[in-house]
């Protein structure tokens, strides 16, 4: 493989909880009682904000009517990240691991369907712009759909310059593993944030599994003397 594509949520920042607690408190503000964990792994991760909002409504919202709730949703997020100090951290192993991916000249990118103020909030709060270049991330732009389509991903791969058959993406979401599948991604490595390593065996497209970076097969990649971090 040739480069790499990392989802974020989930990926390389674990905060599914802080999305579930964030949703939940919102949901009930929306309809009057908060997302199910059902709900929650089927409609909410790896869909846009429209996508989620039409689904707890129950109706096609007006651009105008997105933008206000999502927005209201995620300063909420936000608040809830900044109350946390304990998880506001990237994932285990990924600052090594994203080290090594630079000093390798390995091509890198996000493509992750959070809408930009958050993205900005990532890219202050864990300095991204020390592994990646910020131009080729990939976020919710209002244009493009959500994951499953693999238009994300697409795109990111088209950013780094290969095809999607020659990246591996990184996810957590089945949504997002069937967005990589759907884009004709190399390999998709799932990454057991929330869910357990079980739950990822059956998957369809899923090439490997980790529960940290730490556990990343760097063999994957096609290079010729690797440098070692320590």
């Amino acid at each position: 493989m040739k480069g790499i594509i990392f989802d974020f949520n989930g990926t390389l920042f674990f905060d599914s909880q802080l999305h579930y607690d964030a949703w939940r408190i919102f949901s009930k503000r929306l309809r009057g009682y908060p997302f199910t964990d059902e709900e929650m792994q089927k409609y909410m991760f790896g869909r846009t904000n429209s996508d989620i909002i039409e689904y707890a409504t129950g109706k096609k919202p007006s651009p105008d009517i997105v933008e206000k709730l999502a927005k209201e949703k995620e300063t909420l997020y936000r608040e809830e990240c900044l109350r946390r100090p304990e998880i506001l951290k990237l994932a285990p192993g990924a600052e090594k691991f994203l080290d090594w991916l630079k000093a390798n000249n390995i091509p890198m990118t996000i493509a992750t369907m959070s809408e930009w103020d958050n993205v900005a909030f990532y890219i202050d709060i864990f300095k991204l712009s020390r592994w990646f270049d910020l131009d080729k991330i990939v976020y919710s732009n209002g244009k493009i759909p959500g994951k499953p389509a693999p238009d994300i991903y697409e795109i990111a791969a088209q950013n780094l310059g290969f095809n999607p058959a020659e990246c591996i993406v990184v996810e957590d979401a089945i949504s997002g593993i069937n967005s990589a599948r759907a884009a004709g991604a190399g390999l998709i490595i799932a990454i057991s944030s929330v869910e357990p390593v079980e739950y990822y065996k059956n998957i369809e497209g899923v090439s490997g599994i980790i529960r940290s970076f730490d556990e990343f097969d760097r063999s994957l990649f096609d290079i010729k003397q690797p440098q070692l971090l320590k």
